[in-house]
């Protein structure tokens, strides 16, 4: 499994559309292929900062799969007007440590 990492810098002023916009998109994302679950955590310090963790099956399923499709389209037009400056993510999978 692959664990896709955003820090999200959200517009001054824009976090309550935002977040329902969020909501309109995470119907998106959950339909994609490879898809395993997301979560959405707001930043107690700095209200306008969110963090997205979205797991996948495969990179691919994120690079190729959501990015290349129509869904992504819709996706981006939902959210990425809300970042500033767009956000860098990043792709970690787990270290078996035992």
């Amino acid at each position: 499994m692959i664990l896709e990492v955003a820090v999200l810098q959200v517009k001054e002023g824009l976090s309550d559309e935002f977040e329902r916009d969020f909501k309109l998109a995470s119907a998106i994302i959950s339909s994609m292929k490879g898809y395993r679950g997301h979560e959405l955590q707001k930043c107690i310090e700095e209200s306008h900062k969110y963090i997205l963790l979205v797991r996948w099956e495969t990179l691919e399923d994120h690079t190729e799969g959501f990015r290349g499709s129509a869904a992504y389209m819709e996706w981006k037009k939902l959210l990425h007007h809300y970042y500033d400056p767009f956000p860098a993510v990043e792709h970690f999978m787990n270290v078996d440590i035992s």
